[in-house]
């Protein structure tokens, strides 16, 4: 049986985030699960990524070129 690979956690970045831009104290910053310290920071908290999916459902939304049928609503070109 193969071993997964290891992750390499970035500690100086972390330590800086939890230290420095929370202010919290080292043995604050220790006593924190991996998970409570992404939520402090906001880690989890980003958009989902731009995916080629979400762009082929965007292009179906919103074709280009002329002769296409145009999506009508409040963000039309004419305002309406």
């Amino acid at each position: 049986m193969t071993r997964p690979a290891a992750v390499r956690l970035d500690w100086p970045g972390l330590m800086r985030a939890g230290m420095r831009g929370l202010g919290l104290l080292p043995r604050e910053f220790w006593a924190l699960t991996p998970a409570e310290l992404a939520l402090m920071t906001g880690a989890e908290a980003g958009p989902a990524p731009f995916t080629r999916a979400r762009l082929e459902e965007l292009a179906r939304l919103w074709p280009d070129g002329p002769g296409l049928p145009k999506r009508e609503g409040p963000d039309d070109e004419r305002g309406v």
